[in-house]
């Protein structure tokens, strides 16, 4: 590549485009937005012009260059593609035509990618917080590198035939991301499997003496939205409970006199929390020791084995992800729309039943195998930030000259 392309004024090589149309009130449109962060143009949704505040909106077609005023300092910029000509965009998307004898739209839309670019953008936007917009005039005033027509067609070759590499190896990467997480799962029911012939026990019947260890969750009279305070006693809600343990980003509190009124709701380390609405509904964890003490909604179920005939960490494999035991607890959901669970539905679940030594034999099993995948699936992160990565990269080598990557 040559360093020293000349450089010129967008604006000597893009023009405003001011076609609109009038919208009919009976008749509907396609509506185009531009993403963040150079995700590009996509379609918004479809609208009817009745619905339009303004009866008059600009049109947008094919190969325009398309931005956000009010984002694309932070990269809402792009070229139309094919299947979005003719849509309409509203004034704060100005669309400008291409001078295509000069530059390519590929080219301009590759390049408008770059952090330098919308680094410019961010330098040509002005304003208050809430009311920051690019200046028009400043960013018609930015320089860009513009080689003749025939290097710019090589160099969107070259970008393409990277990207498309990238792309792939980020397929491979995910799908490997995926395998790994459903392998534990996979071996979880293949072991539960080989118990078909074990004794067999209903959940309702696991409890301490033999009592039901399932309890729900503290009902809306009980605990309300007003309850809830900066600090306090910790209160868990569905949005916590992952297989993979709790998750603490958004935690609700109570004072020390509400939970002492709800103790019956406290959490034990070692217990399993199960949710029981909703989406995600089925999703099970165990309470770590951190938690001792704390409370959960009325949107969990707390089971609490008595471990002297099962091993809770077997029981949570066997809800996490033993097919024949999951079969049993979605078969009976209720409520298509919004699924919902009881303690009746839940306590009719059957787990088998073999030994204790056995059961931890199979947990032990299990462990190590979640061992390797989560050492894979670190692997596997990290390749995803090295993927993340490298289109930014090939984007800044191909527009600042690298001859590595785009050899004559």
């Amino acid at each position: 590549m040559n360093n020293n392309w000349p450089k010129v004024r967008l604006g000597d090589v893009l023009q405003r485009s001011d076609e609109a149309i009038e919208l009919r009130p009976d008749a509907e449109y396609r509506e185009i937005t531009v993403k963040l962060w150079g995700k590009g143009v996509v379609l918004r949704g479809v609208v009817a012009g009745a619905e339009v505040a303004s009866p008059r909106r600009l049109v947008a077609h094919r190969f325009q260059f398309i931005l956000s005023r009010i984002d694309s300092r932070n990269g809402a910029l792009g070229i139309v593609p094919d299947e979005l000509d003719g849509a309409i965009v509203s004034s704060d998307f100005p669309v400008f035509n291409i001078a295509t004898h000069l530059l390519l739209p590929s080219y301009l839309g590759w390049m408008c990618k770059t952090d330098a670019f919308v680094e410019e953008c961010r330098r040509a936007s002005e304003g208050t917080t809430n009311r920051v917009r690019l200046q028009e005039n400043k960013f018609l005033a930015m320089e860009i590198p513009l080689p003749p027509l025939a290097e710019q067609r090589r160099i969107v070759a070259r970008i393409e035939e990277l990207g498309a590499t990238a792309s792939k190896a980020r397929d491979l990467q995910r799908q490997a991301t995926r395998e790994a997480e459903a392998l534990v799962d996979a071996e979880i029911t293949r072991r539960f499997d080989q118990l078909r012939c074990s004794a067999r026990a209903a959940i309702r019947t696991l409890g301490v003496g033999g009592t039901n260890p399932v309890q729900t969750g503290p009902f809306g009279a009980q605990l309300h939205t007003s309850d809830f305070v900066e600090e306090g006693v910790p209160v868990l809600n569905v949005g916590n409970v992952w297989p993979g343990g709790l998750r603490f980003e958004s935690l609700d509190h109570v004072l020390p006199e509400k939970a002492e009124q709800l103790s019956r709701y406290s959490l034990r380390s070692g217990d399993l929390l199960f949710a029981r609405s909703g989406a995600t509904l089925g999703k099970v964890c165990l309470v770590p020791d951190q938690c001792d003490g704390w409370l959960m909604t009325g949107h969990l179920f707390r089971i609490r084995f008595d471990r002297e005939r099962i091993y809770n960490r077997f029981a949570f494999a066997a809800l996490r992800g033993a097919r024949s035991v999951q079969d049993q607890v979605f078969g009976q959901v209720r409520g298509a729309t919004r699924p919902g669970y009881n303690t009746t539905l839940l306590g009719n679940v059957e787990l088998p039943l073999p030994p204790l030594t056995e059961q931890r034999q199979i947990v032990a099993h299990i462990d190590d195998l979640q061992q390797k995948v989560d050492a894979l699936k670190t692997i596997q992160a990290g390749t995803k930030i090295a993927l993340d990565a490298l289109m930014p990269s090939i984007l800044d080598k191909a527009f600042r000259g690298n001859s590595s990557l785009f050899p004559r």
